[in-house]
């Protein structure tokens, strides 16, 4: 291969410096465009065959897909996966610029370093020693948008669909450990509705807040049923958790209290479908209020991520299990990797920084870890593309 991207540590500079942060809230979302169009520039210049694809919704983000190497109706390829953007930073706690790759006591501090723009550059690196005529099986290099608040950019991938790929290594954080399954995420909200009056006579109105309580009272109670029926040990916390998060009602203590809301999430162990605890939780609120004057409505806040479960004695787990040394593991975030296995690929999560950094002031990644990432994603190259 003909070098035409920058040198590694000249990539990640580059990567660092855009910012690309996406949010639920308006005032700290940015597009991730630029980093796409570096990233193509670059793969463009390697040789690959470069796929830019704006989201439907938001046509100022964007996924790349890029692949090297011949494909065909029977390729059945290897994908380095990741997400572009990062989550908003809090600039009063970081030490360091945030958009300045700086390097201190053997770390490279900056936002995406560590969740996760860096596996990019690392993944690039790893392909150099590469010619595309010697590849038997394609790689493909996959950058999506919004995977930090909406997801909107896997949701596309999935209706776009992504043929010709069979194993996939996203390289979120998982301090070069091998993840083969995690827990799925759903929020919900559950709004109340009574009737308001002088809080002098309770019998003028319908209080919705007093109502409320009878809703926290109903989810404690179906969180200790889910926990009885699901346990998963590979997991730190093996059961599934439901935590209250926000809560926000009336608007003077003299007024009998109309309108309630509370939002909650739901982090779910392989095998729970997201849609039937919609469902369960649905009859709960129609029968804890069947006899009720409260109206109430059910809404579903993100679209939610499932589960992920990749079989441990996949190729791409025993293979990762085998470069890493590492035996694979569960963990509690979440990640894209439903939506890939939702294609049909078979995925693990695999990524050389630290949970513990990701969403932190004063992210990094350590030093030590980019040659042994190069080095294992090399090797699975070598593996599964020759």
């Amino acid at each position: 291969m003909t070098l035409k991207s920058p040198k590694l540590n000249e990539m990640l500079r580059q990567l660092i410096a855009l910012p690309s942060m996406s949010s639920v809230n308006p005032e700290f979302d940015t597009s991730n465009r630029e980093v796409v169009d570096l990233l193509a520039s670059w793969l463009d210049g390697l040789g690959f065959q470069v796929a830019i694809t704006p989201l439907p919704n938001q046509p100022h983000k964007a996924n790349l897909l890029a692949s090297y190497g011949a494909v065909d109706e029977h390729s059945q390829g290897l994908m380095f996966a990741g997400h572009t953007d990062t989550v908003p930073y809090d600039q009063h706690s970081w030490h360091h610029d945030p958009f300045k790759l700086t390097e201190t006591d053997n770390k490279l501090y900056g936002l995406g370093t560590s969740d996760m723009k860096s596996f990019f550059a690392l993944a690039i690196e790893a392909l150099h020693p590469f010619n595309a005529s010697d590849l038997k099986q394609p790689v493909f290099i996959l950058a999506t948008a919004d995977e930090e608040s909406s997801m909107d950019g896997a949701i596309a991938l999935v209706k776009q669909g992504c043929p010709n790929v069979r194993y996939a290594v996203i390289g979120e954080p998982t301090g070069l450990k091998p993840v083969n399954a995690h827990k799925g995420i759903m929020m919900e909200s559950i709004h109340l509705t009574g009737r308001s009056g002088h809080s002098s006579n309770p019998a003028l109105g319908v209080n919705a807040l007093e109502a409320m309580q009878r809703v926290i009272a109903e989810l404690i109670q179906w969180r200790g049923e889910l926990q009885q029926r699901y346990r998963d040990d590979r997991f730190t916390v093996p059961e599934p958790t439901l935590n209250l998060g926000y809560i926000e009602g009336g608007d003077n203590p003299n007024r009998i209290c109309e309108q309630c809301e509370l939002h909650f999430d739901l982090r779910a162990l392989p095998g729970m479908e997201l849609n039937e605890l919609r469902r369960e939780l649905t009859e709960r609120m129609h029968t804890l209020f069947k006899h009720s004057a409260i109206r109430w409505r059910h809404k579903s806040l993100i679209r939610g991520t499932s589960p992920m479960h990749t079989d441990a004695n996949s190729a791409i787990v025993k293979a990762a299990e085998k470069h890493s040394g590492c035996h694979s593991h569960a963990v509690a975030f979440c990640t894209e990797g439903p939506y890939l296995t939702e294609l049909g690929i078979e995925t693990i999560i695999l990524g050389p920084g630290n949970i513990d950094q990701a969403h932190q002031p004063d992210e990094y990644l350590a030093l030590d870890k980019i040659q042994p990432t190069v080095e294992l994603l090399s090797k699975l190259i070598r593996q599964f593309c020759l």
